[in-house]
């Protein structure tokens, strides 16, 4: 070998290339010429018989639910170097895809996202901030592809159903007005729209909306369907040529890289319209790196999107940290480039929508697999992963096992990729080793005088981007702030004349939409203030709560005391609550318990040791009725809690064993207008007992 090696670098005009990924360490590949090695296996890449499918592009989904909630308070410069780790061109993930929730006010995993439409005439296309997150995407890279898809629906479409196909022509002109709207009020031009994120298709709707959409000049919009199994969604469109017609992507969720005949025989674009869903350390990273090859060689998917783009909600709720970095602490500035960004760059930075997979592409021989694209003007980019099973495992589906082990890959361009002379190599090594590296750019590799064929040594889970490009970049910025926990002193009075944004920053809407208010008609203390705007249960997705609330705060929270002015605007059968120790939220916040202090519009008050108010501390006799303000003071100090109204004791010393610790809160009975203002909580282990 060594004999081999002094030789081929006297001929001087080939490289053989050694990379040592840290100084101590083994080389962390070797990259020969065929002619150095008596290959066991040769892997043609070849474009002699023509190529594969088109590919569609990577990307990754904003929503279902609320999962980039806390990205918008971050303070700059963090933001905007967040957003261009995720969308900046050559820089980071560079993401040919963004995908967002259309909100429809209904709990969606981690959050509700409000809808354009509340009510039946109600339009606002500033509410939320998908918005916000599309035109940032747009302003990095003016060829990003952006899709919509709704999880939740508001209530009205229902008519009292959880059904958003009571009335066809009605769900599709909400539908529609949103895509319009994008483009009136932010100039977006939306490419793709979904139908309902993992529930049922109404076949008759799908032909409904696409009618539509052609009437309104907006042909150039294309549906995807289903956003959830492969099937039925495909036989109904081999059984129905106008379906069949309606429809150009078939998306799939979480297809563990395979498809199915029906699809198949459809010859319609497939892909993995939501996937990944994992926690983002270097498992998750494997899990997306291995994906994102074998769902195209296993699956022919041209298209594979991240579920979720960045982990910027409360880590506590539902998949915490399963986006592709994370984004989680506004108030500090902290956020972390996670390794599933790199696995990302190792595709998307050496390749675009519009190239092409070629055909010759499958799994390597002792483990792993590999594929080659190219924009058929010359331009090769070949990515090789070796992830090992338990390194790789995503959260859905199981992964059944196999094995990689070490081994030699010796690969042959023919056809017009014979001639290339040389190849820019990327690498990354996962692990807790020594050796670990992410997105490291090694020497080019030289081809001349050597057919078109090099080996390559592989390790378990490493990953290798060979490529004609020269444009590839790791980006980086100076490190952000520490991470520091929420401030234990906390308060918002909410007096924002012009939000940029509807919603009050760090507040994270469980069931229910609270936004900035301004009272027209008050012009004293509570002019401005948040208010809860739904009056009616939206279709829903998940199991939502009976009541509205919205949580803040550090989980980790014990002792606190939560002082806030309420206003219940329903007479009678109003009712509105400030909380401490609230311990669920997301897919599960029906389940919450803490400690929550209710009043209510018929002159009681109420204490309960869970959101649903199964649990009953307290309750009695208060001077409440609505249309007045009131502020409430709710006091949880080790095992003893206290409440005030306007100042004054109303319950003193009720004791509370459990939870320990959990979120600050407020809420509403029911889904009914109320609004809070003066918010403030203190979090300290010293909090008295008596206010």
């Amino acid at each position: 070998m060594a004999e081999s090696l002094l030789q081929a670098s006297r001929q001087g005009r080939v490289k053989a290339m050694t990379a040592a990924a840290s100084a101590a360490g083994r080389a962390a590949v070797t990259l020969l010429l065929c002619a150095l090695l008596a290959p066991i296996v040769a892997y043609v890449l070849d474009d002699s018989d023509g190529l594969g499918r088109e590919f569609d592009g990577i990307g990754a989904v904003s929503g279902g639910g609320a999962t980039s909630r806390l990205l918008v308070n971050y303070p700059e410069p963090y933001r905007s170097q967040i957003l261009d780790y995720l969308f900046k061109p050559n820089f980071g993930a560079s993401l040919h895809i963004l995908k967002v929730e259309i909100g429809g006010d209904g709990q969606t995993t981690d959050g509700t996202e409000p809808s354009h439409m509340h009510y039946t005439l109600d339009e606002n296309y500033f509410r939320g901030y998908e918005w916000w997150l599309m035109k940032e995407a747009k302003k990095r890279n003016p060829n990003i592809t952006l899709m919509g898809l709704p999880w939740s629906f508001p209530g009205w479409l229902g008519k009292g159903f959880n059904w958003p196909y009571v009335n066809l022509q009605q769900t599709a002109y909400y539908i529609v007005t949103w895509i319009v709207g994008a483009k009136q009020y932010h100039d977006l031009d939306i490419d793709y729209i979904g139908i309902w994120n993992e529930r049922s298709f109404n076949i008759n709707y799908i032909k409904v909306l696409r009618r539509m959409l052609n009437y309104q000049g907006l042909q150039h919009v294309k549906i995807i369907a289903s956003d959830n199994l492969w099937e039925p969604i495909s036989t109904s469109m081999l059984l129905d040529s106008e379906l069949w017609k309606a429809i150009d992507v078939i998306g799939a969720h979480y297809p563990g890289t395979y498809t199915v005949k029906d699809a198949k025989m459809t010859e319609k674009k497939l892909w993995s319209s939501e996937d990944y869903s994992t926690f983002n350390n270097d498992v998750g990273a494997g899990c997306w790196a291995r994906i994102l090859n074998q769902n195209y060689i296993n699956g022919y998917m041209t298209s594979t999107i991240a579920w979720n783009l960045v982990a910027s909600y409360y880590e506590q709720l539902p998949y915490g940290r399963c986006g592709l970095m994370t984004a989680q602490e506004p108030w500090s500035g902290h956020y972390v480039v996670e390794s599933p960004i790199w696995i990302s760059a190792h595709t998307t930075q050496f390749t675009q929508p519009g190239w092409y997979y070629l055909k010759t592409v499958g799994h390597l021989e002792k483990g792993g697999s590999y594929v080659a694209l190219t924009d058929g003007l010359g331009n090769l980019t070949i990515i090789i992963e070796t992830m090992s099973h338990r390194h790789s495992g995503c959260i859905r589906p199981l992964l059944p096992y196999f094995n990689v082990s070490h081994q030699f890959a010796t690969f042959a361009l023919k056809g017009s990729f014979s001639k290339i002379p040389e190849l820019q190599v990327w690498s990354t090594k996962l692990g807790n080793s020594s050796e670990r590296c992410l997105f490291k750019q090694l020497d080019s590799l030289w081809l001349l005088d050597s057919n078109g064929s090099f080996t390559l040594e592989l390790q378990e889970d490493e990953l290798f981007t060979l490529t004609t490009l020269t444009s590839g970049t790791k980006g980086s910025y100076p490190l952000p702030p520490k991470s520091q926990p929420f401030p234990s002193i906390y308060k918002d009075d909410f007096n924002v004349d012009y939000p940029f944004f509807s919603e009050a920053p760090n507040f994270a809407d469980q069931t229910g939409v609270f936004e900035y208010f301004m009272n027209s008609e008050d012009p004293g203390e509570h002019r401005f203030t948040l208010r809860q705007v739904l009056n009616q249960r939206p279709i829903t997705w998940a199991a939502d709560a009976s009541n509205t609330i919205s949580i803040i705060g550090d989980y980790d929270w014990s002792n606190m005391r939560i002082e806030c002015d309420v206003y219940i605007e329903t007479p009678q059968k109003g009712g509105v609550f400030i909380a401490g120790r609230v311990t669920k939220g997301g897919i599960w916040v029906r389940g919450a318990t803490g400690v929550f202090f209710w009043i209510f519009a018929n002159g009681t008050y109420r204490v309960t040791g869970d959101l649903a108010g199964w649990i009953i501390y307290a309750l009695g006799k208060a001077e409440v009725t609505a249309q007045e303000w009131y502020t409430l003071t709710l006091t949880i100090s080790g095992n003893f809690s206290s409440g005030m109204l306007n100042g004054k004791p109303l319950w003193t010393d009720i004791r509370v064993n459990f939870p320990k610790n959990g979120w600050a809160a407020i809420g509403t009975h029911s889904f009914e207008f109320a609004q809070f203002d003066n918010f403030r909580v203190e979090a300290h282990p010293d909090i008295h007992r008596a206010p």
